[in-house]
């Protein structure tokens, strides 16, 4: 039988920082994204405010700013090993996460059979974010139901890998988790749980099963 295994990106397959530090750090504008990931950690603003604030935070963002920021970003080790594995075997990966869709659907050219970030506008921005596009905890459970229509599995097919209270959600759904260098908010409710910079050896939690 054929599974879905479902990854977060920040955090997770970026080792200790996330797509919108990454963007800002291209623009010198780092501090101001990290005390924004803070915020939004702490519980201080959610998901459509920080979309909101990182939107004007960007104003004068490139294509070529993302595609360095996607390239310089502290990804784990073999992650494109670990995809072109899973579709050797059958099975299915998906990137599910609340950064911007311009930078996490860059991964389907890493073999990632399907991608899905909060809608922001085209870069360079024209237009304002709409907060109704951003994706949140509950939602990435909506989307990994899509996903399994779409792949023709179940959610009992299913392995998360995450490392925040925005895997909680999907953490709860599905019957096998990883926590990838997770911090307190998945503590007791991961499958398995990975300290390290190699998404293979997480993988490997959950390959033989």
């Amino acid at each position: 039988m054929a599974r879905l295994h479902l990854f977060d990106l920040d955090g997770t397959l970026l080792h200790g920082s996330s797509a919108p530090v990454e963007i800002s750090r291209q623009l010198g504008l780092e501090a101001e994204a990290i005390a924004l990931d803070r915020a939004i950690s702490a519980g201080l603003i959610g998901p459509p405010e920080y979309a909101v604030q990182v939107h004007t935070l960007w104003a004068g963002l490139t294509e070529a700013h993302v595609a360095a920021a996607f390239e310089a970003a502290p990804w784990l080790a073999r992650i494109r090993d670990v995809w072109a594995e899973l579709t050797r075997r059958g099975d299915h990966c998906a990137v599910v996460s609340l950064s911007p869709s311009f930078f996490v659907e860059r991964l389907t050219g890493w073999g990632a059979h399907a991608a899905y970030g909060s809608r922001f506008p085209a870069v360079p921005f024209t237009e304002p974010v709409d907060p109704a596009g951003v994706l949140s905890a509950a939602a990435k459970v909506g989307i990994a139901d899509r996903l399994c229509a779409e792949f023709g599995v179940t959610r009992a097919d299913c392995v998360a890998y995450g490392d925040s209270m925005s895997d909680k959600d999907l953490f709860g759904a599905v019957p096998v988790s990883v926590a990838v260098n997770a911090d307190r908010h998945l503590t007791g409710l991961a499958t398995h749980s990975y300290t390290g910079r190699d998404l293979w050896e997480a993988y490997e939690l959950v390959r033989a099963a």
